[in-house]
C-alpha cells in the first residue's frame, strides 16, 4: 500500500507528461521561422560537422551572449550536423526539454512542499499532489508553445533546465549542511549554484540569475516557515557558503544592470532603436503586467513572435496605462515581501517572476516584449494555485506548522484542478496545431497584430507562396501608408507587384522612400536583394532590372541612419559588387568589393566575395580582392575574454582562414591561366 502512494504522484505526472506530449505533436509538422534562418546555417558554415575540427569551430561560433551560447549550439548537433536540415528533429528535442522542465519543476515543488510543512501522511500526499498539479499547469500552459515550438528559443530553455537541476542540488545541500553534514552539503551547494549556474549561463546570458533565484526561495519561503514552525534556521557555515555561491554574484548582476543603465540614460543606447532607455524603463511595467495577464487568463492564440506593435512609453501618461503600471508592479513586489510570512507560496511566485526577469525586463536595451521571456520566470507561477487546490497550503501562522483542517469540498477541488488541466491542454493543442500550419498561422497573426509591420510583411509572404499576390497587395498598401519608413512593407509590396505583373512607379517610390529612411532592416537587406538580383532579367520582372535595384540600394547608402553602421554599408557595397558582376563590369565590382572590405576587414567577406569574383568568370579581379584584403591593416582585437576571442583563437590555432585563402588563391590562379592558355 506504502508503495502505491509513492508510486501514485509518478503516476499522475506521467499521464500529465504524455497529455502534453499529445497536445504538442501537432505543431512538431511545422518549419522553421526567423531567427532559426540567423543561428541554425551555421551548423553547415564551414562543413559538415562530422570532425573534431569543424567541431570547435562551430562550437565557438556563437555571437549572441558575450559568452557564445555553446550549450545550446551543442544541443542542435543531437538534431543535424550540417544545414539545410529538416526542422522535426529540432522540434521534437525542444519537446523533450519541455517535458524534461516539467519534470524537474515536480521534483523543485515537491521539496519545496515538504520544506514548507511535515511529513505527515495526509500532508505528504497532499503536497505531492500539488507539485503535480504545479508542474502540470505550467507545462501544459499555451503561452508556452511559443518557446517550445520556436527552435531556436532552445536557447531559453535550457536555462530552465540548469536552473532547476541548480536549485534542486542547492535545496540538497542546504538540508544536508543543516544535518551537519557539512562537506556533502557544500558540495551539493557548488554543484547547485556553482557548476550548473555556469552551464546556464553558457545556454543563454539570463541563466546567471540562478543564485538570486536561491536566494528568493530562501527569504522569501524557506526562512520565513522555518520561523513559523519554530525549527531552526541553517547554520553560519551555510550562510558563508550562500555569501560566495548566491550573494556575491547577485550583487555582481545588480552592478551590472545599474552600469547599464547609468550608461544608457547618459551615453545612450543603439540608433536602430525606436526609443530611449528612459522610455524603455516606463514601457516595462505595462508589459509585465501584460505579461502576468497572458499567463492567468490565457487564451489559445496570442500576437506570437511579433513585439514590434507594442509602442514604448513616452511619459508616466502616455499611455495613460504607464503610471498604473508601475504603481501596480511596485505594489505586487511589495505584497511578496511584505507577505512572506502570512503567504509563503504566492509572494515566492510573485517573487521569482519579478527577479526571473530583471535582466530582459529592465535597463539593457533588448526588445521590449517576448513571450518567450516568461518561460523560466513562471516556472512557480501556478504552485499557489496547485497548493490551494490540494488544500496543502503552508499554515505559517499556526505555531505547530500544521496545515489547516481538510476542505469541507475536496470533491469540487479536483473536479476544478482537472477541467483547469483540460483547458490548458485543449488551448496548447489548438495552438501546437496552428504551429503546424505556417500559412494559417502567418494570418492569424497578421489579423491578431493589425499594426505590425513585421506580421504584415510575413503574411504577405504567406498568400504570396500559395500565389495569391493580390491578396498581398491589398494587406500591404494600407500598411505601408500608415508606415512608409517600414522597409519589410515595401520590399515585399515590390515582390508581390511583380509576381502579379504590374510594378509601377509609386511602388518603387514607396521602396525608395522607405529605404532611405528605416532605422535599420537587418538580414532583410542581402537576403531580398540577393535574390532580386539573381532574378533580374529573367523576364519575370521586367520593370525591376538591375539599374532600378541599384537605383535602390544607393538610396539606402545614403540613408543617414545608415552612413555610420558599417555592417550596413559593406551589404550594399556587396549587392552592387554583385549588379557590377552580372552587368559584365569587373572592375566596378572589384572596386565596389574592395569598398566593402575597408567598411569591416573579414576574412570570411573577402574569400566569399573574391570567390564570387572568380565564379563569375573574373579570377584576375578575384585574386587582386585577396591582394587587397591582404594590404588592409588588420581589425583590432576585441578586449577582455568573449566567445569571439575564442573563436579567433580556435581558428588561428587550425590556421583556418590562411589555409582557405591560399586555397582560393590556388584555384582562381589555375583558372586564369586556363583563361590565358591558347585555345586548340
Amino acid at each position: 500500500m506504502t508503495r502505491n502512494i509513492r508510486l501514485a504522484p509518478w503516476l499522475l505526472l506521467c499521464c500529465t507528461v504524455l497529455l502534453a506530449a499529445l497536445a504538442y505533436e501537432p505543431g512538431l509538422h511545422g518549419g522553421f521561422l526567423f531567427d532559426d534562418f540567423a543561428n541554425l546555417p551555421s551548423l553547415g558554415a564551414t562543413g559538415p560537422i562530422t570532425r573534431w575540427d569543424t567541431f570547435f569551430r562551430y562550437v565557438t561560433s556563437g555571437t549572441a551572449d558575450p559568452t557564445g551560447r555553446p550549450i545550446a549550439l551543442l544541443s542542435f548537433l543531437l538534431d543535424a550536423c550540417d544545414w539545410p536540415a529538416n526542422p522535426y528533429p529540432f522540434k521534437r528535442t525542444n519537446l523533450l526539454i519541455h517535458l524534461l522542465n516539467g519534470v524537474l519543476l515536480f521534483l523543485l515543488l515537491r521539496r519545496l512542499g515538504t520544506a514548507i510543512t511535515p511529513r505527515a501522511g495526509r500532508s505528504s500526499k497532499r503536497v505531492d499532489a500539488a507539485a503535480v498539479l504545479g508542474a502540470s499547469f505550467w507545462m501544459a500552459h499555451p503561452l508556452f508553445v511559443s518557446t517550445t515550438l520556436y527552435i531556436v528559443q532552445r536557447e531559453a530553455m535550457l536555462p530552465a533546465t540548469f536552473t532547476l537541476l541548480g536549485l534542486l542540488a542547492w535545496l540538497r545541500g542546504r538540508e544536508k549542511v543543516a544535518e551537519h553534514a557539512l562537506w556533502q552539503g557544500s558540495t551539493w551547494i557548488v554543484a547547485g549554484l556553482g557548476i550548473c549556474t555556469v552551464l546556464a549561463v553558457l545556454s543563454k546570458a539570463n541563466g546567471i540569475l540562478l543564485p538570486a533565484l536561491a536566494l528568493t526561495l530562501e527569504f522569501v519561503l524557506l526562512r520565513p516557515c522555518e520561523r513559523a514552525s519554530h525549527r531552526a534556521a541553517p547554520p553560519s557555515s551555510y550562510d558563508r557558503l550562500m555569501l560566495l555561491f548566491a550573494w556575491l554574484p547577485t550583487w555582481v548582476i545588480i552592478a551590472y544592470l545599474v552600469q547599464a543603465g547609468w550608461h544608457g540614460l547618459t551615453v545612450g543606447i543603439s540608433d536602430t532603436r525606436p526609443w530611449t532607455l528612459g522610455q524603455r524603463l516606463l514601457t516595462e511595467p505595462r508589459v509585465l503586467l501584460t505579461y502576468l495577464h497572458m499567463l492567468w487568463l490565457p487564451t489559445p492564440f496570442t500576437p506570437g513572435l511579433f513585439n514590434d506593435q507594442v509602442g514604448a512609453s513616452t511619459s508616466l501618461l502616455h499611455p495613460w496605462t504607464t503610471l498604473p503600471s508601475l504603481v501596480l508592479v511596485g505594489a505586487l513586489i511589495v505584497f511578496a515581501w511584505k507577505g512572506r510570512n502570512r503567504w509563503p507560496a504566492l509572494a515566492t511566485a510573485i517573487a521569482f517572476f519579478f527577479v526571473g526577469q530583471s535582466i530582459e525586463s529592465s535597463t539593457i536595451a533588448l526588445e521590449l516584449f517576448f513571450e518567450h521571456r516568461n518561460y523560466l520566470p513562471a516556472l512557480l507561477m501556478f504552485w499557489p494555485l496547485a497548493l490551494w487546490l490540494c488544500d496543502a497550503t503552508p499554515a505559517t501562522r499556526q505555531p505547530s506548522g500544521i496545515l489547516p483542517a481538510r476542505s469541507t469540498w475536496p470533491r469540487t477541488r479536483v473536479l476544478l484542478a482537472v477541467a483547469c488541466l483540460g483547458v490548458l491542454l485543449a488551448m496548447t493543442w489548438a495552438r501546437a496545431s496552428l504551429w503546424g500550419n505556417a500559412h494559417d498561422q502567418a494570418l492569424l497573426w497578421a489579423r491578431l497584430n493589425p499594426t505590425s509591420a513585421r506580421a504584415q510583411a510575413f503574411a504577405a509572404q504567406a498568400e504570396m507562396s500559395a500565389g495569391h499576390p493580390r491578396l498581398a497587395i491589398r494587406r500591404l498598401e494600407p500598411a505601408l501608408r500608415l508606415a512608409p519608413d517600414q522597409v519589410q512593407l515595401a520590399l515585399n509590396l515590390l515582390a508581390a507587384r511583380c509576381a502579379e505583373g504590374n510594378l509601377d512607379t509609386p511602388a518603387l517610390a514607396s521602396a525608395e522612400h522607405a529605404l532611405a529612411t528605416t532605422r535599420d532592416m537587418g538580414t532583410l537587406l542581402t537576403s531580398w536583394f540577393g535574390r532580386a538580383i539573381n532574378q533580374a532579367g529573367s523576364g519575370g520582372c521586367p520593370a525591376l532590372d538591375l539599374p532600378e535595384i541599384k537605383r535602390l540600394l544607393l538610396a539606402a547608402r545614403q540613408n543617414p541612419r545608415l552612413v555610420s553602421n558599417h555592417g550596413r554599408q559593406q551589404d550594399i557595397y556587396y549587392l552592387l559588387g554583385r549588379i557590377a558582376i552580372k552587368q559584365g563590369q569587373p572592375a566596378q565590382a572589384l572596386s565596389l568589393f574592395n569598398a566593402g572590405l575597408r567598411e569591416q576587414p573579414r576574412e570570411s567577406l573577402a574569400l566569399s566575395q573574391a570567390a564570387e569574383l572568380g565564379a563569375a568568370g573574373f579570377p584576375a579581379q578575384g585574386l587582386a580582392h585577396l591582394d587587397y584584403f591582404r594590404s588592409l591593416p588588420r581589425p583590432t582585437k576585441a578586449s577582455g575574454w568573449n566567445m569571439g576571442r575564442l573563436h579567433a583563437y580556435v581558428l588561428a590555432r587550425q590556421n583556418y582562414w590562411p589555409r582557405e585563402l591560399a586555397r582560393l588563391r590556388d584555384t582562381l590562379l589555375q583558372d586564369l591561366h586556363s583563361s590565358q592558355a591558347p585555345s586548340g
